[in-house]
């Protein structure tokens, strides 16, 4: 049961992170165009848990509570990949599936990038 409020206070918070941006980003252009605030979150997100994972690689510094809080919790609810499928569609749905490759590839390419570096540089820390 503990992990299980581990997991679900992480994915509140991650949530509310995750609101937060998109009251800060969307308030620009018509969002429905391009989801800036989905892109930022889900390339922060990886960056985020690509460092973390490199950090703690072999050094046993996150307790399974911990890592159950961040890893799962916190950045499962800060990003955003269910909202990411259905912003593509609509967009494909729209007519708009230039953008909405557009959209896949800013998102995957960096998002994978992201996780690379924050590895790599999380095993140096």
């Amino acid at each position: 049961m503990t992990k299980l409020f581990y997991v679900g206070l992480g994915g509140f918070l991650g949530s509310v992170l995750r609101y937060l941006v998109s009251l800060a980003v969307d308030s620009g252009p018509d969002p429905r165009l391009m989801p800036w605030a989905t892109i930022i979150v889900n390339v922060a997100g990886c960056l985020a848990i690509g460092l973390l994972a490199g950090w703690s690689e072999g050094r046993g510094v996150l307790g399974d509570g911990l890592a159950l809080f961040v890893m799962v919790g916190l950045l499962g609810g800060f990003t955003t990949f269910s909202a990411f499928g259905l912003q593509t569609a609509e967009l494909v749905r729209g007519g708009y599936a230039g953008l909405a490759a557009l959209n896949v590839a800013a998102q995957v390419v960096p998002g994978l990038v992201a996780v690379w570096l924050g590895f790599s540089a999380g095993r140096m820390i």
